[in-house]
């Protein structure tokens, strides 16, 4: 019977309740080293390099599937957000996944949840002010899972920069015993930033997106003759001129307080940021200019 049950248990297992999820999690060995992958779905291979990441350093690994709406602060964002959890399972199947977790709302929000953050001011630029609450909801759900699932560590994407540094902030200094992992940002073969959002884009709208990441990459060359603040505005020109792109933001910030720099030479690491509109579909990305 034991070994049966061990079978059973190194299967994937789909809980679709936070008491499934128990029943799933008491079956794994005691000690077990737990990687946790939380993500919102509509899965892609960016996710899944997140996922076999965590498999080859972890005994065990856990995925979530929640579109967190208090981190939404568009309506019609949360509803178009793209949902496809049967097709994201069949994708998990072959990863080594142990558990795909899936709760309701009310599992992961019995009552509301009036919790507010410090989350030591790395939220003043970029997607904070465009997005008000939006990393509140973040922590909070963050740390409503980490709850539940308790991990050693958990793994996170950097094409969403600026929340992994927040996180990795608010973990600390709630001293969560969990190590957070950023993961590369994973792209298309034209350097578009594989995005569940990348679904929603019409035809034409999938051909130009390309443009923002070529954009980002002239900056390099760009920040050899120009300050930061030449270097923003001219990404912002070169996306623009395509007719189907609009640039809501760029910015060019210290990678550790994601301030914005004025020089150079007053960081030892700084990132370049972006959002940019292919109307209603908002994309973000970044990269490293030193």
């Amino acid at each position: 019977m034991q070994k049966i049950f061990f079978e059973t248990i190194r299967k994937m297992i789909i809980a679709k309740t936070l008491s499934e999820f128990e029943a799933a999690y008491r079956s794994l060995p005691r000690k077990s080293d737990i990687g946790f992958v939380p993500t919102m779905g509509a899965l892609h291979q960016g996710h899944i390099s997140l996922v076999k990441k965590s498999v080859s350093e972890s005994s065990h690994t856990i995925v979530s599937i929640f579109v967190n709406p208090t981190q939404f602060n568009n309506r019609q964002d949360l509803e178009n957000y793209p949902r496809h959890p049967e097709q994201d399972c069949v994708l998990l199947k072959e990863t080594g996944v142990d558990i795909v977790f899936i709760p309701r709302t009310e599992d992961i929000y019995p009552e509301e949840d009036n919790r507010i953050f410090d989350l030591g001011g790395l939220d003043r630029y970029g997607e904070g002010p465009r997005r008000p609450g939006h990393f509140n909801g973040v922590a909070q759900v963050v740390t409503r899972l980490f709850d539940i699932v308790k991990p050693a560590r958990a793994y996170f994407g950097e094409k969403d920069f600026q929340q992994v540094a927040i996180i990795s902030y608010f973990v600390k200094n709630l001293n969560y015993p969990v190590r957070i992992v950023p993961c590369p940002i994973v792209r298309e073969e034209d350097g578009l930033a594989k995005s569940s959002r990348n679904t929603l884009l019409t035809s034409r709208q999938r051909e130009a997106a390309p443009h923002i990441y070529k954009t980002l990459c002239l900056a390099a060359e760009w920040m050899k003759e120009s300050t930061p603040q030449q270097v923003a505005e001219k990404v912002k020109t070169e996306i623009d001129k395509n007719p189907l792109l609009e640039t809501e933001y760029v910015e060019i910030v210290n990678a550790e307080t994601l301030q914005p720099v004025s020089g150079w030479d007053e960081a030892r690491h700084i990132r370049l940021w972006c959002a940019v509109y292919a109307r209603p579909v908002r994309l973000i990305d970044n990269i490293q200019l030193k």
